[in-house]
């Protein structure tokens, strides 16, 4: 099943700034192209996934996220704020020995806290879900498999773009300087997250 309208969705959210993106580049900086495909598959496959549950537990995800929706965000952005610091503390290439990349499953298991991964898989399930309830299964799969085809090239263009960088941040000081960047605004938008999520909370109460 070819979807213009699935796949325009799925690469212009995908290619956009977000958590994974900046979490992708940063990585391309520090370790390369190749050490850090296994996260760009983990984001991929785990954000699959995420549709795919979404998609099929739709009734039930929808007043559960209701309760739940809050305290989701914050931890999402809580651990946010722990890969900020992570990011600030990165050092310059020759110290990498210790330092490794987010593996594949960290960065699957990290699209549930992902604020921007959950809009994503949610839009998709209610735009792109289907009624013919003896459809379900293969339709939810298929626009899943759809999803994950579309989102590696998109955040793929991050992972390219750190490690081009790679090659002119050599200078440890300039090395330093682009992961305090990287760590400022993955705190902000953290930051920025949470504040939007107390600020809906509040108008609710």
């Amino acid at each position: 099943m070819i979807n213009p309208a699935l796949i325009s969705y799925v690469a212009v959210m995908s290619v956009t700034p977000g958590p994974n993106n900046l979490l992708l580049a940063t990585s391309g900086v520090n370790f390369g192209f190749k050490r850090t495909l296994p996260m760009s598959l983990g984001i991929s496959l785990g954000a699959g996934l995420q549709c795919f549950i979404t998609m099929q537990a739709l009734g039930i995800m929808m007043q559960w996220l209701g309760q739940m929706r809050l305290p989701l965000a914050l931890a999402g952005c809580v651990y946010l704020l722990w890969l900020s610091w992570k990011i600030y503390q990165s050092s310059a290439p020759e110290s990498k020995k210790k330092s490794q990349p987010f593996t594949f499953i960290q960065m699957a298991a990290f699209q549930w806290v992902n604020p921007k991964a959950w809009i994503m898989a949610i839009n998709t399930a209610l735009l792109f879900g289907t009624q013919d309830s003896a459809q379900v299964f293969s339709h939810n799969l298929q626009v899943s498999l759809l999803y994950i085809v579309t989102n590696f090239p998109c955040i793929l263009v991050w992972v390219i773009m750190g490690d081009r960088l790679r090659q002119l941040l050599q200078s440890p000081a300039y090395l330093r300087l682009f992961n305090v960047s990287m760590a400022l605004i993955m705190g902000l938008t953290a930051l920025w997250l949470a504040g939007e999520e107390l600020l809906t909370a509040y108008r609710a109460v």
